[in-house]
């Protein structure tokens, strides 16, 4: 019997899970992925939107401008790459001006700050790639990029040295309120809690509708992307984003804040949330999109594609809040549901301390250190670091400049990478132009070192992703038997 069952170890999730840590409650996390982030919250732009596009009123407004608010300081205590790039919504007629200004109006309702309409003349002066056929832009300074799976990562490590538990690959079939506690039905059997909070993504109106309440209904929306290798300057500066539809932001070319470049996304409603494909129709319409922001755009140093889905509910706001008895949930979390994640976590924690009447810990231990990446330190820190520890000596991902000693460190953190995928995003091997070619079989031999099992038991995501498949002596073997 737990106090506390979380269902769902995204971004939001982990956020909540972090907040709640803080307090006198045993705590469980469960999501029925191999790892932390393996849904939404690992595959969408990264940016932290300032909250200009959500209508006044909504929990989206309020949620998307205080995360905004706390991402700096809450990046910097946890060790996350963030940065404050700005970013421009583009017209290109006179007809999209009147879009602009909506969308600059429901940005001072909202509380964003600094928020100006800029003309062609000061567009290309900032960002001269743009397209000339640009007509005006709204400017949004206090817009930002992060890398999203790292922020899930660094907050469910906080949660995590602070007591809480994370089991993956267990999947919530059913949830059913038993006199005293909740009873939740996994692929690995029941887990009771006093406690129920809903942050599973894709399906979290699943189990808004078994918990009680209007029924809630989510629509699943795939966005397609490019990531292009990052080039020795960055061709924009700013996240350039078109003027928004009814079916999302649009078409954005960013930045990341590891100096890639990422085009996308489309928005393609689909039925299964977990088709994450990519298509030659989808991927064209990025380019041919992105190109009437960026007419120089090429293609040539493009090093991977990737698409994620994501949860919209209906009724268009999220769903932040208690449920019914002991019941609470974080549902409908699109976008921004990354920029919202701090502060859902933060509106939670006040929810159910009031309501359960949690008390506060003695002591909430800080979140763990990581050392700079070591493709980020002057040659005088690598010295060291290597004087430290001679695994940082040893390269094992050249393009991205990862190091033995990093992968070693992924592995062995509080909640840490089990899989070839889970070292990537974690340490970035395997994130560069070869895509993983060169460090790939190193990378399984460590992983199989620090978690003592064969290393044809290593994968490179979940369950059946396994890499190799025997060893050149079974083949031998088996050759001299035929």
């Amino acid at each position: 019997m737990f106090d506390i069952l979380i269902v769902g170890a995204g971004v939001v999730g982990s956020s909540v899970a972090r907040a709640l840590s803080r307090y006198q409650a045993s705590i469980l996390v469960v999501d029925a992925a191999c790892d932390v982030a393996e849904g939404s919250s690992k595959a969408n732009s990264g940016i932290v939107h300032a909250g200009y596009d959500a209508v006044p009123g909504t929990l989206k407004a309020k949620l998307n401008v205080r995360g905004a608010e706390m991402y700096p300081s809450l990046c910097e205590e946890l060790g996350v790459p963030y940065r404050r790039n700005g970013a421009m919504i583009l017209a290109f007629s006179e007809d999209d001006r009147s879009t602009l200004k909506k969308l600059y109006d429901q940005g001072i309702k909202n509380g964003v700050k600094e928020l100006r309409i800029i003309e062609k003349e000061e567009i290309l002066a900032l960002e001269p790639q743009t397209s000339p056929e640009v007509v005006c832009a709204l400017l949004v300074p206090t817009s930002g990029i992060v890398s999203p799976y790292e922020m899930a990562f660094a907050l469910a490590d906080h949660a995590a040295v602070n007591g809480v538990e994370f089991r993956f690959q267990t999947k919530v079939d059913s949830v059913r309120w038993e006199k005293d506690h909740w009873e939740a039905e996994t692929n690995q059997g029941k887990i009771q809690a006093r406690i129920l909070v809903n942050c599973a993504g894709a399906s979290s109106a699943d189990l808004h509708n078994q918990m009680g309440g209007e029924k809630a209904e989510i629509i699943h929306r795939r966005g397609q992307y490019y990531i292009l290798d990052h080039p020795d300057v960055l061709p924009f500066d700013h996240t350039m984003f078109q003027c928004p539809t009814k079916m999302g932001k649009g078409i954005l070319v960013a930045p990341t804040v590891h100096g890639n470049v990422l085009l996308g996304p489309t928005a393609e409603d689909i039925q299964d949330p977990l088709d994450v494909a990519t298509t030659a129709e989808g991927l064209e319409s990025v380019l041919k999109a992105a190109r009437l922001t960026w007419p120089g755009l090429s293609v040539r140093t493009a090093i991977t594609n990737f698409s994620g889905v994501r949860a919209h509910e209906i009724h268009g706001d999220f769903m932040v809040g208690k449920v019914a008895g002991h019941a609470y949930e974080a549902a409908g979390m699109e976008s921004p549901g990354l920029s919202a994640a701090p502060a859902v976590g933060e509106m939670l924690e006040e929810i159910i301390v009031r309501e359960e009447g949690l008390e506060k810990k003695a002591q909430w231990l800080p979140a763990p250190v990581h050392p700079r990446p070591f493709n980020e330190m002057t040659d005088q820190e690598r010295q060291a670091a290597i004087e430290a520890d001679p695994l940082y000596g040893k390269i094992i991902c050249r393009c991205e400049v990862v190091t033995e000693a990093e992968i070693r460190a992924a592995i062995r953190r509080p909640v840490g990478a089990t899989s070839v995928d889970g070292v990537k995003r974690r340490t970035r091997a395997g994130m560069g132009r070869c895509q993983g070619g060169f460090c790939s079989p190193r990378v399984v031999e460590i992983l199989a070192e620090e978690l003592h099992i064969p290393m044809t038991s290593v994968r490179k995501g979940g369950p059946g992703s396994e890499l190799l498949v025997g060893t050149i002596q079974e083949a031998m073997a088996k050759e001299a038997e035929a």
